[in-house]
């Protein structure tokens, strides 16, 4: 295999994952209204997690995150505090930010949003694995193309949610910005209750 063609892989299953709606897609269209480079925040939040874990599995761990019993650790955890985070959300909305606000909380919800999403580790010891094992081929500098490629799809497409969502603003009453995030906790909890369903069939599994 290629080089080129391997990276061009990488790029395009790591967009089907990216681009999927989840927890930190919701983080970072709500961090979107308030700063266009929320994404940029959002996306190193997210890596945090997702680096040590791509050389936790480079390790040959990757069957750790397989088992019933971690998956239900991680699912009702995970869960709970999403449901908690989205019922918090929903308490008020404030319509204007600092910008030191911004940065530290798209950080910090792009780091929880990753870490609590039981489908991220699931993704990561089925489909990233393989990736990271192919990656190997063209050794060490392979593998720092593969995760340099996969975290550049999580920044472009976290950027461009945020800055749309930012640029959005201008054409959006305050009633509809509210609006807006209600949805976005409802969705948050909606996340949060089906990661505690999982959890809960993977405890019985156990």
């Amino acid at each position: 295999m290629e080089l080129a063609l391997f990276l061009t892989s990488v790029a395009a299953i790591s967009l089907t994952g990216v681009m999927m709606p989840g927890p930190v897609t919701a983080v970072t269209v709500m961090e979107g209204r308030k700063s266009g480079n929320a994404g940029a925040a959002v996306a190193v939040g997210h890596a945090f997690i997702e680096l040590p874990l791509i050389l936790f599995i480079y390790f040959g761990l990757a069957h750790v995150f397989t088992v019933s019993y971690v998956r239900a650790v991680v699912g009702l955890a995970g869960g709970g505090f999403l449901t908690y985070t989205g019922f918090s959300a929903m308490r008020g909305v404030k319509e204007n930010f600092s910008q030191a606000e911004t940065s530290s909380g798209a950080l910090i919800g792009g780091l929880l949003a990753t870490a609590v999403n039981p489908y991220f580790f699931l993704w990561w010891a089925t489909v990233g694995s393989t990736l990271i094992i192919n990656s190997l081929l063209f050794g060490l500098l392979g593998l720092a193309l593969f995760i340099s490629t996969h975290w550049s799809c999580d920044l472009a497409w976290n950027l461009l949610l945020s800055k749309a969502m930012f640029k959005s603003r201008r054409y959006l009453k305050p009633l509809t910005m509210k609006a807006i995030n209600m949805g976005l906790s409802l969705l948050l909890v909606g996340f949060g209750l089906a990661f505690m369903a999982t959890g809960l069939r993977a405890l019985r599994l156990f």
